[in-house]
């Protein structure tokens, strides 16, 4: 076997969860193979070089080996070799993520406390409705 369908191979080196989750990325344009747009029937080969887009990073992957099967993450590990170009940048996106302020996670449903002092704040008063009285 010396080609074989992007689908099938992101599937199989284990980038997506599912092979449909592998065709509607490739369909979306998220997958480019040696800088070109690919459709999901596109036959990939050792060799070429794989860009997809995971997220907010970009991983971009040599070919170097060929499989329909998936199998454990060592061996798919082996069918591809990642470049120092997307290794620096995954990397420098996990540490500027790591360093950010945990904003999101801070700030959730306000509390009955909360609540309170925001309708204080509001100055509605008894009424019932924003409209005019």
């Amino acid at each position: 076997m010396e080609k074989i369908r992007i689908d099938k191979w992101l599937w199989a080196a284990r980038f997506y969860k599912t092979r449909s989750l592998a065709t509607d990325e490739v369909d979306k344009g998220r997958v480019r193979i040696n800088d070109l747009e690919v459709k999901p029937a596109k036959e990939v080969k050792i060799g070429d070089t794989v860009a997809l887009r995971q997220g907010p990073v970009t991983r971009t992957v040599v070919v170097r080996g060929i499989s329909d099967k998936r199998g454990g993450a060592p061996q798919a590990q082996l069918l591809y070799l990642e470049t120092e170009g997307s290794i620096k940048l995954r990397d420098q996106y996990a540490e500027q993520h790591r360093l950010e302020p945990a904003s999101a996670q801070e700030h959730g449903r306000p509390t009955k406390r909360d609540r309170r002092s925001i309708d204080k704040v509001n100055q509605w008063g008894n009424r019932w409705s924003a409209s005019a009285d």
